[in-house]
């Protein structure tokens, strides 16, 4: 079973839901989905929220180790993303060599803010974090204290490990900071999904459009 955890947040729900749908449309094995909801994991993440956040899931994503009781693999996605390949295939990526493995962005983001808005922060291995396979089993250093202490910077620059993998970008693909890519597997909409009016035209909104449409749009 593919353990799939995904960031939820109450600004971006739509998008939750057609991940999950993108998601077992293409996929070949059985895929369980844990939503990352704030509210449901009280007990183990309590951090108040940074000024500076852009989602509600910035860093309640590092608690999924804890959540698996450090035990097998597990994959955190954002939730603003788009699946257009089988997820068996970044699942067969897995290295034990490694704690985590994610796609190694080197970029500037074009823009100073984005969705809502939101201050667009640049630092060194800016979305690393956003697709993480995580072999959970060496990420005891994310202790839930550890979540809820750490900075920002540390925890996405994963300076609680130095055995970080990569994997190819086509499985994050950035949306307005890379071009157009007909073999991207993973859509990331970083700057905005199309269910916000700005991005309603940006590359892929067609692809997100036609899983919205045969997903929620129901004719009575």
């Amino acid at each position: 079973m593919l353990n799939v955890f995904i960031g939820y947040d109450s600004n971006e729900k739509i998008a939750y839901h057609i991940l999950t749908e993108s998601i077992l449309r293409h996929s070949s094995i059985p895929v369980s989905f844990t939503p990352i909801y704030l509210p449901n994991i009280r007990d183990s993440f309590n951090r108040p929220r940074n000024s500076l956040s852009s989602t509600e899931f910035s860093f309640s994503r590092f608690i999924v180790p804890y959540l698996m009781d450090y035990n097998g693999w597990a994959l955190f996605l954002d939730c603003d993303m788009l699946f257009k390949a089988d997820i068996k295939e970044l699942w067969d990526l897995r290295n034990d060599d490694y704690a985590v493995m994610v796609c190694q962005h080197n970029y500037i983001p074009k823009q100073s803010s984005k969705f809502l808005n939101q201050i667009q922060t640049v630092y060194d291995k800016k979305n690393w974090s956003s697709l993480m396979l995580m072999n959970t089993a060496k990420c005891k250093q994310l202790t839930k204290e550890y979540v809820n202490d750490a900075s920002g910077l540390e925890l996405h620059q994963f300076k609680w490990t130095d055995k970080v993998g990569g994997l190819p970008l086509e499985w994050n693909w950035l949306v307005g900071e890379y071009p157009y890519n007909s073999n991207a597997k993973n859509i990331h909409y970083t700057e905005g999904g199309c269910y916000f009016d700005k991005y309603q035209d940006c590359d892929y909104a067609e692809d997100w459009f036609n899983i919205y449409t045969n997903t929620v749009r129901v004719k009575l």
